[in-house]
């Protein structure tokens, strides 16, 4: 028998015969995990089992590559992403797109740390929890081997006035040498590079992860187009 024991969030429930659940966890040492919990969709395990929870959780199986059960036990609740509609799609994107986009059973210990300060700030509501998001996806790119270098320009090496992205390199562009070629740039939030947030910085920073995540995180995998979650997330954020 293996197993092992480990802390996550509750990505997604789904109902198993007659009471049983099968579950999706992201933790921290097991990265994205799937596991039966018997009972797990009875009204005793509701409160417990809900989308965002922390849970403390112990996995069994005869062999690594089984489906396993899990004994799950609550953390943290995080209700707080049920009482509006955009901290949920949030969420919902998140999982989503972890379930989407991350190989099953291989720990990501930064990209986890990312995720569980979203979702406490998606629960706590957080002020700055939109902008937190679009980090978030700039990490979730990293993780899978697309990272944006917004450091420097990519054609003169300043740091001055970064305004734009390369959509071919990945790489920020300073206001003079993106001069002429600015509608086949990417514009660069301010936020992004610590400056205060500017009016349509959220949409630009959604359209910046999302053009990166369909054109270089996409085609390696057999999804046609990015999940459904993360389009209706978009359209509510930016609103």
């Amino acid at each position: 028998m293996i197993s092992w024991r480990d802390e996550g969030v509750l990505l997604s429930l789904r109902k198993h015969g007659e009471s049983a659940a099968i579950i999706d966890v992201f933790t921290a040492e097991h990265g994205r995990h799937g596991g039966l919990v018997r009972g797990g969709a009875s009204s005793k395990m509701a409160p417990i089992l809900q989308p965002g929870a922390q849970l403390s959780v112990e996995w069994q199986a005869r062999l690594a590559d089984h489906l396993g059960t899990f004994k799950v036990e609550p953390v943290r609740s995080r209700t707080g992403l049920m009482l509006d509609r955009q901290r949920l799609a949030a969420f919902n994107s998140i999982a989503a797109l972890i379930l989407a986009f991350l190989p099953e059973r291989e720990a990501d210990s930064a990209l986890y740390e990312l995720t569980i300060g979203l979702v406490d700030a998606l629960a706590d509501e957080a002020e700055d929890w939109v902008e937190t998001y679009v980090v978030w996806e700039l990490g979730l790119l990293s993780t899978l081997g697309f990272r944006l270098d917004l450091s420097r320009c990519a054609d003169s090496g300043s740091t001055e006035e970064l305004i734009y992205v390369s959509p071919k390199s990945g790489r920020a562009v300073c206001r003079n040498s993106g001069s002429g070629w600015e509608d086949r740039l990417l514009p660069l939030p301010g936020f992004l590079k610590g400056l205060p947030v500017t009016p349509g910085d959220v949409a630009n920073g959604l359209r910046l992860t999302g053009y990166f995540l369909e054109n270089w995180a996409l085609p390696p995998t057999s999804l046609k187009q990015l999940p459904d979650a993360r389009t209706r997330a978009v359209q509510l954020l930016t609103r």
